[in-house]
């Protein structure tokens, strides 16, 4: 009865503060999985917690009781009625986790008491009879307790920041005490040099023959258990972290594995499995394991597959060399919901013959379903758009589109191999080069930057170049201070390149040109981080982009002789040739850009939008209605449109939802605005690294072992595509082999260009990187930044058209 007040007084709030709500911001310290599914509002002086699914306010009974509502446990909440299952699934397993981990608190607990009053009467023999009673030699008492969240932190303390031992912890030594300290100070001394020797650990897995893996369970589950979280659990923690250690360097897994969101899920289910959990074997992870992981990826596809008869879908063909020479393609669909990985093609035959190209993706199509693909997203080139074409007149309800990332990406190197911003990208090179080659110098720059770094992660190689060259020029002041330090004067300014790097840091020419090129290249930069971001579909967003870039390098370089051959670049990665319908109706439909279809617009947007209407609508009675609600759309003569709610979410949400929510007076239109808005426009996958691609095409493979092969790459890509879309942050290390790729040679050591005596190398000098993986910031959310920058004066300009904006005769 209780429960059914609480929850009737909620819905009467919840009607009464429905009209107006106050966000309020989730602080840090809320580290509850719950916390990424509701909202915190105030409304009437009192702050509720709202459900993001299904809305309903909680007035009282904190997260523990918003969790049950997620996860639909009758009891203390009402069920969601639109929770999606893996996060029911979620919060299911964190409930059990909760009870599991308050079970083993009162146990042991109860333990401690029996301990305590067994122990009393011989209280007066001292400490020492204490510690042989409890096992003898070395082995720590259970004194206080510790967090299961502290006893995971993997994070090691310096031996500089531990707190100093007081005189009251001093005056209590004794014999046992001695020991222990003598044997935690042995286990946590550091080597002296690389070929120091280190004591082995005393682990408390009692099987030398154990494999790896299974030290790995041993240790986790030994932390929570066998030492309970009691006592100080140092030497448990780093036992754990030894055995994590051991198996990844035996199993030679790469040390980026950690960066995945599914590491630390992992330990938190070891240790929070009761009693000591089951050691799996080889054929476990090949059988039953994977079998239930393919189940478990294939519930969540269907989910995706269930949206693709309202919002369309986007069938992407990411095309790569392996480094064997293979041409491989990855298959993927998109839609907003998320994307799916379908499978992988050797296409080293194929790719060189348009009728073969256009063989592969017409079979793709009609296994997708054709009636769902708004598009088919391919590289390029000649051959892929001859077959993209021939795929068109094939399926005359879809569009081929060239992958508008790779088109972005190709402006930003081609950019990089002007010569005057190639000469200042080079000076930037030798400042990194030098820093990040010299342990002192890497040590300083960390201090002198308050831990951050001169590179940071960028979404290709190309655009590592522009990145790397705006975040040098916001650390300016603090560079500058660095090599005018006694530290660099003394120690680094002698060193080979040491001078040259000062006279380039303090050159005040060189940070103007740096200034320069930013300010050249970021709307660019920034666009091609917003069509590769999985945050909303970008289709509504580019072509006002490509406008604002090119409105960027004129405001610049002012002459249209200095300009024009930027200019140029652009036009010849787009290809104007080229008709992109779905672009322009993109614009035309994003009401974010409202205000510049009302007036003067081009006529190759418009055109755009006719395209769009006549090829993904088949039934031109529905044509008709869309012409006529399109002019209602434009005049706002109709429905909601003129709202000022609707007005001021153009600036707000995501294009598609604007329609679901302002477009009902318009259903034809709203419709075909929704499957237009709701595209991608990269065919751009994810991380593809230690997935067997290339093997599953062996020919000498057996037949059932191939069969494997398959399903396990498409478990693998679709959990990277997953995490993807979860939109974490990786820990970042430019000097890391893993990054290789991306950071290039803005690490490597140029030392032979300069004179002087060369530093030695010596890793074991750096002080470690303390980032760990992280959500993204808010303020680094692309989309948001894109639309701050949106003014009247570019919504007409890109209204008008970027080629007639060129031809206007004030640009000259």
């Amino acid at each position: 009865m209780q429960c059914r007040g609480m929850e009737k007084d909620e819905e009467d709030a919840a009607a009464a503060a429905a009209a107006e709500e106050e966000v309020v911001p989730i602080g840090a310290q809320k580290h509850d999985p719950a916390w990424k599914h509701c909202l915190m509002v105030r409304s009437e002086g009192r702050v509720r917690l709202r459900c993001a699914y299904c809305g309903k306010h909680f007035l009282g009974g904190g997260i523990h009781r918003f969790k049950e509502h997620l996860a639909r446990r009758p009891g203390n909440a009402c069920c969601c009625p639109k929770v999606p299952r893996d996060v029911q699934d979620a919060m299911l397993r964190s409930l059990d986790a909760v009870a599991a981990k308050k079970k083993r608190k009162l146990s042991l607990t109860g333990d401690v008491r029996r301990f305590a009053h067994a122990d009393a009467p011989s209280a007066s023999n001292g400490t020492a009879a204490t510690a042989a009673q409890l096992g003898g030699s070395g082995t720590e008492s259970p004194i206080h307790m510790i967090p299961l969240n502290e006893v995971l932190d993997f994070d090691p303390v310096p031996l500089e920041e531990r707190p100093p031992e007081s005189s009251e912890m001093r005056m209590r030594g004794t014999v046992g005490k001695k020991k222990r300290k003598a044997a935690a100070s042995h286990a946590f001394t550091p080597p002296l040099g690389p070929h120091a020797q280190q004591p082995p650990l005393q682990p408390t897995t009692p099987a030398p023959q154990a494999n790896a893996l299974q030290q790995v369970v041993m240790a986790v589950d030994s932390v929570t258990h066998t030492s309970g979280p009691f006592g100080s659990a140092g030497l448990d923690k780093e036992q754990v972290c030894m055995a994590i250690g051991r198996f990844l360097y035996d199993a030679g897994v790469p040390l980026e594995a950690v960066n995945s969101v599914y590491f630390q899920p992992m330990l938190e289910a070891i240790a929070s499995a009761g009693g000591r959990p089951e050691v799996l074997s080889y054929h476990d992870f090949r059988g039953r394991i994977l079998k239930k992981s393919l189940d478990d990826v294939t519930a969540q596809l269907e989910f995706y597959k269930g949206s693709w008869t309202r919002t369309g879908c986007s069938v992407l063909a990411d095309e790569w060399m392996t480094d064997k020479g293979r041409t491989l393609i990855n298959f993927s669909v998109y839609c907003p919901e998320g994307t799916m990985f379908l499978k992988s093609v050797d296409a080293t035959g194929i790719v060189t013959s348009p009728d073969a190209l256009h063989e592969l993706l017409k079979s793709i199509v009609e296994e997708v379903g054709e009636k769902n693909v708004v598009q088919v997203i391919t590289n390029n080139s000649e051959i892929h758009a001859v077959a993209g074409k021939r795929l068109g007149e094939t399926f005359p309800t879809l569009f081929w589109s060239p992958c508008t990332f790779q088109c972005i990406d190709g402006m930003l190197e081609d950019f990089s191999k002007v010569g005057a911003i190639s000469e200042i990208i080079g000076n930037a090179k030798a400042i990194t080069g030098f820093v990040y080659n010299s342990a002192f110098a890497l040590n300083l720059m960390k201090k002198y930057l308050h831990g951050k770094d001169l590179l940071v992660p960028a979404e290709t190689r190309s655009a590592m170049n522009f990145v790397t060259l705006k975040n040098m020029y916001s650390l300016k002041e603090a560079l500058q201070a660095m090599v005018n330090s006694d530290e660099w004067i003394h120690f680094l300014m002698p060193k080979k390149g040491g001078i040259e790097v000062s006279n380039l840091v303090s050159n005040l020419q060189f940070w103007s040109s740096c200034a320069a090129v930013v300010r050249i290249t970021e709307p660019l930069v920034h666009l091609l981080k917003l069509v590769g971001s999985n945050k909303r579909p970008a289709m509504g967003y580019v072509y006002a982009g490509l406008y604002q870039a090119k409105a960027a390098i004129r405001k610049e370089l002012v002459r249209k002789n200095d300009y024009m051959a930027y200019w140029n670049i652009i036009d010849w990665r787009w290809d104007n040739h080229t008709p992109r319908p779905l672009h322009s109706a993109g614009f035309f439909l994003n009401p974010l850009f409202f205000d510049g279809i009302r007036g003067e617009i081009s006529s190759g947007i418009f055109s755009g939008m006719l395209d769009c209407i006549e090829r993904l609508v088949s039934d031109v009675k529905i044509q008709d209605k869309i012409q006529r609600e399109l002019n209602m759309y434009r005049s706002e003569a109709a429905g909601d449109f003129r709202r000022q709610m609707a007005v001021r979410s153009r600036r707000t949400l995501p294009p598609a939802e604007w329609w679901y929510t302002y477009g009902g007076a318009c259903p034809n239109l709203t419709r075909l605005a929704v499957r237009i808005l709701s595209q991608t426009c990269s065919a751009r996958g994810c991380d593809r690294t230690h997935i067997p691609f290339e093997q599953i095409h062996d020919e000498r493979m057996n037949s059932f072992e191939r069969q494997r092969m398959h399903y396990l790459t498409f478990v693998q890509y679709n959990l990277r595509l997953q995490q993807r879309q979860q939109r974490k942050v990786k820990a970042f290390d430019p000097i890391s082999v893993d990054y290789i790729d991306i950071v290039d040679d803005w690490v490597v050591d140029r030392s032979a260009l300069f004179s002087g005596p060369a530093e030695q190398p010596n890793w074991m000098e750096i002080n470690q990187p303390v980032s760990r993986i992280t959500s993204r910031e808010p303020n680094e959310d692309e989309f948001e930044s894109f639309i701050e920058g949106v003014d009247d004066e570019m919504i007409q300009g890109a209204a008008r058209g970027i080629q007639e904006d060129d031809d206007d005769p004030a640009c000259g």
